[in-house]
């Protein structure tokens, strides 16, 4: 396939994400299977995209500089010297001529030859004079904003929350590329097992300080041989640190109430060591299925799975059944920008203030499922306070029969002890604190 194609590949994704189609992980998957680019091109597509992405609000800014009333441009003609200036900014194996041609091959097949012209224009005025600098910005909040490319509302509302020094260092790491992380299946090999094997075949590896079941990866895991027999499951440290601080123990009945895509459920699973009964909800019939999926997948019998609202599970099961609750809440996920940049431009403080709401109504709703002498985890993969720390004050303000668990902050993994986010309510960790997905996480129980 030769880049041509590639790059209007590339367009074609980016436009989609545009108009709010799909979120961009999904779309390359559909473009790789749809076998309109080639395996070896698979990785130049996705830096392409996800760095087009990733770099939005920096690239407008460029073109801003060069095309002075860029506002009457088409998205497709914007997006393409979008994806051009990503090509000629960050990455130095990609030739700037070659850029410049494939983009007005593009411009004459989608356009005509004054729009290929313009374009032709405006990438070798680039290539001449160079990228502008941000030294004209003189608001800091604004700067980081273009910059970093994070909305100017999210850059000040975390400048608020925590600093201008940590929102920096959060939207700076939001545009580097995590490190890989896994799950052993407990049941099948040893983590020390699995660490051999993958360090066999090729890759650089090393434990996880947050889950004795946790691998860090550098390199395709997906197509390691452990990964294929589903030894391994793909999932973030942050993430994993959630079925590690339920204080699990065999035989206990589990709920989970927000469970799709299953990865905390077939956490829980293996750390019951397949004994006990999980509980596993989802509001969508199809993210349920896949939750039963990814259990046959690794071989646990002891989850159930159903389709139901989260918020009328008293319709379903009795007060004091549960020995522990998960409530992975709906959020934002303003903590893993750096997986799906799209997030960035999708949200407004408007829905970080009704996710909160519905984060309370769960909590409100579930927490009398809880056994007496149970434990109920909560959890989002935001970096927001009124998401997080606001919600369980709120929550315990109004119900004063509950409490976080004094022993939650003693149980945290040795690395985490004295971490930036602890609270008197719970764990905040910040993508930049361990190079992880941003997580919010606390355990609650009754006084």
């Amino acid at each position: 396939m030769t880049k041509f194609k590639l790059r209007s590949s590339a367009l074609d994704i980016l436009l989609r994400i545009d108009k709010g189609g799909a979120y961009s992980h999904l779309l390359i998957d559909q473009m790789i299977k749809s076998n309109r680019v080639s395996e070896k091109d698979h990785g130049l597509l996705t830096e392409i995209v996800y760095g087009s992405i990733q770099r939005k609000l920096t690239l407008a800014y460029f073109v801003k500089h060069f095309v002075k009333n860029n506002a009457k441009l088409d998205a497709w003609v914007k997006w393409l010297l979008y994806l051009s200036f990503y090509q000629m900014h960050y990455l130095d194996r990609v030739p700037d001529h070659a850029v410049i041609h494939e983009a007005v091959g593009i411009a004459k097949d989608r356009g005509h030859k004054g729009i290929a012209s313009f374009v032709n224009g405006v990438l070798r005025q680039a290539q001449r004079t160079g990228f502008p600098n941000f030294e004209n910005i003189s608001s800091g909040v604004e700067k980081l904003s273009i910059i970093t490319s994070h909305p100017k509302w999210m850059v000040n509302r975390w400048v608020e929350q925590y600093g201008y020094d940590k929102a920096a260092a959060m939207c700076e790491e939001n545009l580097i590329t995590k490190q890989f992380s896994v799950r052993v299946q407990p049941l099948k090999i040893t983590r020390e097992q699995a660490l051999y094997q993958l360090q066999q075949e090729g890759y650089e590896v090393a434990p996880s300080m947050f889950s004795n079941q946790g691998i860090i990866v550098k390199g395709n895991v997906l197509k390691s041989s452990l990964f294929q027999t589903h030894a391994l499951t793909i999932q973030d440290q942050s993430s994993m640190l959630v079925a590690e601080m339920m204080d699990l123990n065999d035989n206990m009945t589990v709920l989970d109430a927000c469970s799709a895509p299953g990865g905390k459920a077939t956490h829980i699973g293996e750390k019951l060591n397949n004994t006990g009964q999980i509980f596993s909800y989802d509001l969508h019939e199809k993210k349920a299925k896949l939750v039963d999926k990814k259990a046959k997948e690794l071989g646990l019998t002891n989850i159930t799975t159903k389709s139901a609202d989260s918020r009328k599970l008293a319709n379903l099961h009795n007060e004091n059944t549960f020995d522990r609750i998960l409530i992975d809440a709906p959020c934002s996920g303003l903590g893993v920008i750096r997986g799906k940049p799209d997030i960035k431009y999708q949200k407004t403080e408007k829905d970080i203030a009704n996710l909160a709401a519905i984060q309370k109504e769960l909590l409100e709703n579930i927490s009398p499922l809880v056994k007496k002498d149970g434990k109920i985890l909560y959890s989002t993969c935001t970096v927001d306070r009124e998401e997080n720390e606001q919600v369980v004050r709120a929550f315990l303000k109004d119900n004063p029969d509950y409490q976080v668990d004094p022993m939650f902050f003693k149980s945290l993994p040795n690395v985490i002890q004295d971490s930036y986010g602890i609270s008197d309510v719970g764990l905040q960790i910040f993508p930049d604190d361990f190079h992880t997905d941003g997580f919010f996480l606390t355990r609650l129980c009754l006084k």
